[in-house]
């Protein structure tokens, strides 16, 4: 083996397989950790308002409701955020529906939006 192999993570020198780059597991996964937390960390954080969202628009419509009228106050007040969803859905008639995961809206009005599942529009 090169003598000049050295761990990518550590730098200790590396014996063994002439492609080996770390001298163990930790040092493979603090170093792939340490390339991806950037990146991780900003997925991380949308994911997490992307789930929020879900569980609000959630826990308007009850099992009994198959949709639910309220107010984007009233969504802003719970925390909701409009910038996040995972998917948008266009009806033949034009009319948008912003969806996370199966829970979304549509816009009634400048105020106003209908929550639903995404079952009862297919």
């Amino acid at each position: 083996m090169d003598e000049n192999k050295f761990c990518l993570t550590c730098k200790k020198q590396l014996h063994g397989r002439t492609d080996k780059k770390f001298c163990n597991d930790n040092c493979r996964n603090l170093h792939n950790n340490q390339l991806n937390s950037d990146e991780n960390n900003l997925i991380r954080n949308i994911n997490h308002r992307l789930r929020k969202n879900r569980r609000i628009l959630e826990c308007f419509l009850l099992p009994s409701r198959h949709s639910y009228k309220i107010s984007r106050q009233n969504l802003n007040n719970s925390g909701f955020s409009f910038a996040y969803f995972t998917h948008i859905h266009t009806q033949k008639n034009g009319r948008l529906f912003h969806f996370c995961y199966d829970f979304g809206y549509f816009e009634l009005g400048e105020d106003e939006v209908m929550v639903l599942r995404k079952s009862k529009i297919e």
